[in-house]
């Protein structure tokens, strides 16, 4: 087996905690020669942890890619803003990349890199990890083996979880669309992708609802303050206290490992006194949607109903498919699906295996097929390459794009026509399919 070599830019929660576990594993497979990171507590922990000497190391990741060619395939897990200028450098130095979701911010970024990719003939694959977990393999099997006839139509939950949208959409890093992406690019577009996978075919139009309803100044209880240690008189009853949430030990809360490097009690707490994880949930500078529905419908007649809500218990997919000779229902978090056929009455429970794994095993999946691509010289339309990529993205766009403009519908051939790159020698391309 040929060892695959890697480097990794971003070494946060996704670049180190999410991918680096299967490397270290099965060390037969992959072998990490470089990390830039500009980070000094993550730099060191990951230069530790993969015993890099100092030549290995890098504060950016112009420092590493300006240098020569040192390996097979990058890791890309950079911030969504931070995708594009990165990405483009790699391709165009000959690695290839594993690049986490989403692709950019930008429709036209993605537009770009997708075609990059191709022009250099180069792997580029988008982490959707979701495509890997066995609960979702197992539900597209399912479909494609006619258990439940001709699809007709999806309705897809994602629960987002109280405390998992208090702690990355209102106080953390994609709390405000400019500084990262819309809420249905930068949590949805997992499902986006599923979606276009389930439904198998290109998306025909779209609309979407959605607000900021609840987390803004005007609904924050009286005697609330800036922050949770500010004297706020509501701080013990209120359901998002940074206090009782970050100060849990790590091991039974992993947000609260996420706060500051390293995660001690005293560094947590001084992340709550003085960083945005310490703000009362009413008053930071969010402004992405805190619950939005999506409708959909596809060319082969599919039409879908998707629906985000950070105001759930659990943080969980559902899901109800149904189709002419039967109905198939879901649920991530238990691994059951339910599969019921109308011509004969039968209902079977089928149990997917679960995973202690990051997204349910998904993480080692993309980790493990990334780097099967990769020694097979599978460059091209892989599970979830770039070409397979961009059109869930460029439904997200869409569905941002219609509400807000209030639920406009949105031909999404005619959205694609409208989306013109400039390559960096002025070449002009158009998305036209």
């Amino acid at each position: 087996m040929k060892k695959i070599k890697l480097a990794v830019i971003g070494a946060g929660a996704r670049g180190f905690l999410s991918y680096m576990p299967y490397v270290q594993r099965f060390p037969h497979e992959a072998e990490v020669v470089a990390v830039a990171e500009p980070n000094d507590e993550r730099r060191t922990r990951f230069a530790e942890a993969f015993n890099l000497t100092p030549e290995q190391i890098y504060s950016t990741w112009e420092d590493l890619l300006n240098g020569p060619k040192l390996c097979d395939a990058l890791l890309i897990c950079t911030q969504d803003q931070n995708h594009y200028l990165p990405t483009v450098a790699a391709l165009r130095k000959g690695y290839h990349v594993l690049l986490e979701k989403p692709m950019s911010n930008n429709p036209i970024e993605c537009i770009e890199m997708e075609r990059i990719a191709r022009e250099e003939r180069r792997l580029l694959s988008i982490c959707h990890v979701s495509r890997y977990i066995p609960f979702w393999k197992k539900i597209k099997q399912l479909i494609h083996e006619g258990f439940i006839g001709n699809l007709m139509s999806i309705q897809h939950n994602e629960n987002v979880g109280y405390l998992h949208y208090a702690h990355s959409f209102v106080r953390g890093n994609w709390r405000n669309d400019v500084l990262s992406s819309p809420m249905i690019l930068a949590k949805s577009c997992h499902d986006m992708d599923l979606i276009r996978w389930i439904a198998d075919a290109d998306c025909k139009r779209v609309s979407s609802f959605g607000s900021l309803g609840h987390f803004r100044v005007e609904n924050a209880p009286a005697g609330s303050t800036n922050r949770c240690t500010d004297g706020c008189e509501v701080e013990s009853t209120c359901p998002y206290s940074a206090l009782r949430f970050y100060m849990k030990d790590p091991t039974l809360n992993h947000f609260a490992a996420l706060i500051t490097d390293p995660p001690t009690e005293t560094n947590r707490m001084n992340a709550i006194l003085n960083g945005p994880y310490g703000k009362c949930v009413y008053r930071t500078d969010n402004n992405v949607v805190d619950h939005q529905t999506v409708n959909m419908e596809f060319e082969n007649g599919v039409t879908v109903i998707f629906s985000m809500c950070g105001f759930t218990r659990d943080i969980n997919r559902t899901i109800q498919i149904m189709g002419t000779k039967g109905e198939i229902r879901g649920d991530l978090l238990s691994g059951c699906i339910d599969l019921f056929e109308f011509s004969s009455g039968t209902q079977s429970i089928i149990h997917t295996p679960t995973s202690d794994g990051g997204h349910q095993g998904g993480d080692d999946g993309i980790m493990q097929q990334f780097l099967s691509d990769l020694r097979n010289e599978r460059y091209m339309n892989t599970l979830t390459s770039a070409e397979a990529s961009l059109e869930s993205h460029l439904m997200a766009f869409a569905a941002e794009e219609s509400r807000r403009r209030e639920g406009a519908v949105i031909d999404m051939k005619l959205f694609r026509q409208s989306l013109t790159t400039t390559s960096p020698n002025g070449t002009q391309h158009v998305q036209t399919s």
